[in-house]
C-alpha cells in the first residue's frame, strides 16, 4: 500500500508529464485536497479505493444516482478522481486516457509518422485504416517519446504502454496493438528499431464470440421506431436514418453522405460507395425506407446541401 499523500504527488507529476491542461490540474488538485481531508478525518493514511469511493458517495450521492440512472457529468468526474488514483497505485500508469495528438509530437516523430502514413497508402490500405493506424501510431510514438524514444524501445516500455490500455474493450485493445505492430514492422524496415522488438509485442486474444457484434432484435427496432415523433423534421430524419441502418446495415458515415442521386427509384435500388472500404455496393431500397426518405426530403425545414439529404444533427 502507498500513502495517499505520496500517491497524489506522483500522480500530479504524471498528469503534468502527459500534458494535462493547467485548468484541469487546478480542478484535480482541489479534489485531491478535499479527498485528503476526508482521509484525515477518517484516520486513514494509506490510499484505499473503498474510502475514496465513500468520499465520492458522500460528496454527490453517487451510488443512489447510479441506481436511478441520474448521474451527472460532474459525478462521473468525481468517480474518475478515485478510480484514477486506484489505477495509478496498481499499475503505475494513467489508464483509459492517452490521447497525445500529432501536434504534441516532436518534429522528428512527426516525420516518422508521415512516412508511416505514406507506407500504408502505398500498400493499398483502405483510407479508414490509414486514418486509424496513423492516429494510434501517433499515440504510441508520443508515449515512447516520453521514455527515451524509439532508440530505447524495449519490452519494458511496451509493457508500460499496454498498461495504459487496461479497461478498454478487448476489440479496442486488439485494434490498438494491431496498429502498433504495423508501425513497428515499418520502423524495423526503416532501421528505426531492432527487428527483435516485434517478437515481444504482446498479442491480444479475443474469442470467436467477441467478434460477433451486438445487434438489435426485430422487435427492439420496431419499438425504437415507434417512439420517434415523426411530426417534426428531426423525427423524420431519425426515422429515416434508423430504417436505413437497421434494414440495410449501412454505416452512419455512409448514411450522412447519402444523396438522392444515389437512388434508382424505378429499380428500387440504392448505390453507396462505402467510406470504410472505398467499394461501391448496390442495395435494395425497401418501401418503408424509401417513403421515409421522401417524407424527410419533402419537409420544408430540411437543409439540403449540394443535393444531399442535409441530415440535421440533434442537440
Amino acid at each position: 500500500m502507498v500513502a495517499l499523500s505520496d500517491l497524489v504527488s506522483s500522480l500530479d507529476a504524471e498528469l503534468q508529464r502527459l500534458g494535462y491542461k493547467d485548468s484541469t490540474m487546478v480542478w484535480y488538485r482541489g479534489c485531491w485536497r478535499r479527498l485528503q481531508r476526508y482521509f484525515a478525518d477518517c484516520g486513514v493514511v494509506e490510499f484505499s479505493l473503498d474510502v475514496a469511493m465513500s468520499w465520492v458517495d458522500e460528496t454527490c450521492g453517487f451510488f443512489a444516482k447510479e441506481r436511478a440512472g441520474t448521474l451527472t457529468e460532474h459525478d462521473v468526474y468525481l468517480f474518475r478522481v478515485a478510480s484514477m488514483l486506484d489505477s495509478y497505485a496498481v499499475h503505475g500508469a494513467v489508464l483509459r486516457r492517452y490521447s497525445r495528438s500529432v501536434d504534441r509530437l516532436t518534429a522528428g516523430e512527426a516525420r516518422v509518422l508521415a512516412r508511416f502514413t505514406a507506407a500504408l497508402r502505398a500498400a493499398g490500405q483502405a483510407p479508414s485504416t490509414v486514418r486509424t493506424y496513423t492516429t494510434l501510431a501517433g499515440e504510441f510514438l508520443a508515449f515512447v517519446g516520453t521514455r527515451g524514444g524509439l532508440p530505447h524501445l524495449d519490452a519494458r516500455v511496451l509493457d508500460a504502454f499496454v498498461a495504459t490500455l487496461a479497461g478498454y474493450q478487448v476489440k479496442t485493445v486488439e485494434q490498438k496493438m494491431c496498429a502498433v505492430r504495423s508501425f513497428l514492422r515499418f520502423a524495423s524496415a526503416d532501421g528505426l528499431v531492432e527487428p527483435v522488438i516485434l517478437d515481444v509485442v504482446p498479442s491480444v486474444r479475443s474469442s470467436r464470440q467477441a467478434r460477433v457484434p451486438s445487434v438489435w432484435a426485430p422487435g427492439e427496432v420496431t419499438r425504437i421506431l415507434a417512439t420517434i415523433d415523426r411530426g417534426n423534421p428531426c423525427g423524420k430524419r431519425d426515422y429515416a436514418i434508423i430504417l436505413l441502418i437497421a434494414a440495410l446495415g449501412l454505416r452512419s458515415i455512409d448514411v450522412t453522405r447519402l444523396r438522392f442521386a444515389d437512388i434508382d427509384w424505378r429499380a428500387n435500388r440504392l448505390t453507396v460507395v462505402q467510406a470504410k472500404t472505398g467499394q461501391r455496393i448496390e442495395l435494395p431500397l425497401l418501401k418503408d425506407a424509401g417513403w421515409a426518405l421522401i417524407d424527410y426530403r419533402g419537409c420544408q425545414m430540411v437543409r439540403v446541401r449540394a443535393g444531399g439529404f442535409g441530415w440535421i444533427r440533434s442537440g
